[in-house]
């Protein structure tokens, strides 16, 4: 019978990433045009605990396995990503419902708050005379995403 040492390669056995390990990695985001939406290239690597939900389900998955130095490229697909467009996250308020030293723009992120105090972020979609309409989808919802990925170390 063998063990999981007998079938290693030189007696090292090299589990890759699991649930609860923490990870740094360096990735670059595109679009299904190409288009690069996000990346840590000339930046600090992304560090985070694969389980603890801080990345984008499809994303944490694409790391169990992998072992440092391993490269991959993933497609994500909208659902594990940042979930569905929703339309009713979409709405239209009146100009004057703004705070007087905030003059909304077109693709301007905001800050708002709800009757019970909780805040959540919004961009504003468009203006139309007294109306201003708010998106309250995250702006990469609805869109497949691939990540290439450099997993650079492991931390049990």
């Amino acid at each position: 019978m063998y063990g999981l040492s007998d079938l290693s390669c030189g007696g090292a056995y090299m589990p890759g990433v699991k649930l609860g390990d923490k990870v740094k990695v360096h990735y670059k985001g595109k679009l299904e045009s190409g288009e690069i939406f996000d990346s840590t290239e000339d930046k600090d690597p992304l560090t985070f605990k694969v389980g603890e939900g801080t990345v984008i389900p499809g994303f944490e998955q694409a790391m169990i396995g992998m072992n440092p130095g391993d490269e991959k490229t993933v497609k994500i697909s909208a659902i594990r990503a940042y979930g569905p467009y929703q339309k009713q996250l979409v709405v239209e308020v009146d100009r004057d419902k703004f705070v007087d030293d905030v003059e909304p723009e077109i693709g301007q992120r905001l800050q708002v708050s709800q009757p019970d105090g909780k805040k959540f972020v919004v961009t504003v979609a468009s203006i139309e005379g007294t109306k201003v309409t708010l998106d309250a989808n995250h702006p990469l919802a609805g869109k497949d995403l691939t990540f290439d990925i450099q997993l650079l170390e492991l931390a049990k």
